[in-house]
């Protein structure tokens, strides 16, 4: 299967979105991003594939401070422990904030297990890790820099 692309530019930097068979299986900040699949390089790229069109629709609405409906599916890719981790985080509304430990009680599982998960979620902002805090508050792990995490936060008005 073909995995198409294309980069779209936010006021936090550009992103790269993935797309396989008219899922989206990936949202990545292209600069100071961890964890960027391998071979993201040969994939082909194809802005006007109509699964990221519909995401970069969705992310120019989401950075006009809105919470706009997901009207495209997701395929992310990953066990069945991350995946349950990370359709855990797409129900945290808009606007509110969890912590890790809370997180891991309601999947019955060790928090530093879920926090490996949530770093690893492939769809940044549409599966919204960055609403998973520290315990204290704090603002801890983010693949895309913790600089964004806290201006996604803002956006919200979780901070």
């Amino acid at each position: 299967m073909t995995t198409c692309t294309t980069l779209y530019r936010t006021p936090l930097g550009e992103m790269i979105g993935a797309s396989e068979g008219g899922a989206i299986v990936g949202l990545w900040f292209v600069e100071e991003q961890r964890y960027l699949p391998t071979g993201i390089n040969t994939w082909t790229t194809r802005p006007d594939e109509p699964a990221l069109h519909r995401l970069g629709t969705w992310i120019d609405a989401y950075f006009r401070a809105g919470n706009p409906a997901i009207d495209f599916p997701l395929a992310p890719r990953g066990t069945a422990f991350r995946a349950a981790v990370w359709e855990r985080l797409r129900k945290i509304p808009y606007g509110q904030t969890t912590t890790y430990g809370e997180l891991a009680a309601t999947l019955a599982a060790a928090p530093r297990a879920v926090g490996g998960a949530v770093g690893h979620n492939p769809i940044s902002l549409v599966v919204p890790c960055h609403r998973v805090i520290g315990k204290d508050g704090g603002l801890t792990g983010f693949g895309g820099g913790l600089w964004r995490k806290k201006a996604l936060l803002e956006l919200e008005g979780a901070l």
